[in-house]
């Protein structure tokens, strides 16, 4: 099995205890939803490799206190610390509602602004601790757009749009950088600078 297969749940984020149990950060809308896990798939040097629970806590909102089956020192444990944790996608519940959406399904969709229309595609997007940020591509650009339900109004399945209200000046903040670049072909010379000697 392939990321391509999977969607990200979390990482583990350091060790607890000394008898190999860990820390797994849930990036999830709800954490309650994984209490039950039996297992995980754990990306260990570029690979996803499963590992069995024997027990898991949620504690703190989206932190859990998990132990995993042949992990039981903190040596084992603490070559796990920063392996991102996955799940296969069929094991998602599909969302029927246009107002909201897993972020791994919009990649690829077309950005469609009440005001602009078609703007760009989305080309990924970034879990934040403030905001969460879809970064998409825009005149040659990358484009971050903050999702909250005030900008990011429902998505179309069907044709592969997520339909926006972007912030007035939004798309001016990252074009403006080009008006301030440079020519590649000016230099900056002090009139004595020659090339005589």
């Amino acid at each position: 099995m392939t990321k391509d297969d999977c969607y990200q749940v979390g990482h583990i984020t350091k060790t607890h205890g000394v008898s190999g149990e860990l820390v797994l950060y849930l990036d999830v809308d709800n954490a309650a939803e994984y209490a039950d896990l039996e297992s995980v798939l754990l990306e260990v040097k570029g690979e996803l490799i499963p590992y069995f629970i024997e027990s898991i806590a949620i504690v703190k909102g989206s932190r859990a206190i998990v132990a995993f089956e042949d992990i039981d020192s903190m040596e084992q444990a603490e070559r796990l610390i920063n392996c991102g944790a996955f799940l296969p996608l069929d094991e998602l519940e599909p969302i029927t509602d246009e107002t909201r959406f897993y972020f791994h399904e919009i990649v690829g969709f077309q950005i469609v602004d009440a005001t602009e229309g078609p703007l760009g595609i989305v080309r990924g997007v970034y879990a934040m601790n403030a905001q969460d940020l879809i970064a998409m591509d825009y005149q040659e650009k990358e484009v971050l757009i903050p999702i909250n339900s005030d900008i990011v109004r429902t998505v179309d399945r069907a044709n592969k749009k997520l339909n926006v209200a972007l912030p007035d000046g939004l798309l001016a903040i990252y074009m403006e950088d080009d008006a301030k670049e440079k020519p590649d072909d000016q230099t900056d010379r002090s009139p004595d600078d020659t090339d005589e000697d």
